[in-house]
């Protein structure tokens, strides 16, 4: 069955210009990336991503460690979608852990533990496919994939925007 899954590549990566190696790696999946884009993260989206580990220890670190404290300031998002694309992606990417990641998985070849406890694990997959759904929805807007993977609906808005002059 075919599904979709976000794809980070941190900041710890991009620092370490990983993501052409990265992208190579995940492209023996055989999937297409349909939807693509360097995000500077702010505090919101971070504390977003990561809800679920809001009663963890090392939770403040892992929000400053996405949002580019101690590297690059940015990361850069895709949508991968195709068959199984969760457990492709998550395959190829290895074990959230990098200590324990096999040694040919992308976070055990290039991810570390830092001396405060953060995985600093140069990507992330989404586990399942309501997380994957959830994950999406918060990093992109529905004109941003080329494939329409949820429901949408147009509305009108009024706001404000910053356009090119």
């Amino acid at each position: 069955m075919a599904n979709q899954t976000l794809v980070l590549i941190k900041p710890d990566g991009l620092k370490k210009s990983l993501t052409g190696n990265i992208l190579t790696r995940l492209s023996e999946t055989k999937l297409d990336i349909i939807a693509s884009k360097i995000v500077q993260v702010s505090r919101e989206l971070a504390l977003e991503h990561y809800q679920h580990m809001k009663d963890k220890p090392f939770f403040d670190e892992l929000i400053k460690y996405i949002m580019g404290h101690y590297h690059k300031k940015k990361v850069m998002a895709l949508v991968y979608w195709g068959e199984d694309a969760i457990n492709k992606v998550r395959q190829i990417c290895g074990s959230t852990n990098p200590e324990e990641a096999e040694t040919i998985s992308i976070r055990g070849q290039y991810g570390r533990i830092t001396t405060k406890g953060v995985y600093e694990n140069v990507m992330h997959a989404s586990t399942n496919e309501s997380e994957a759904e959830r994950e999406i929805k918060l990093w992109f807007n529905p004109d941003e994939l080329i494939i329409d993977v949820y429901p949408t609906k147009k509305i009108k808005l009024s706001k404000t925007e910053r356009v090119w002059t």
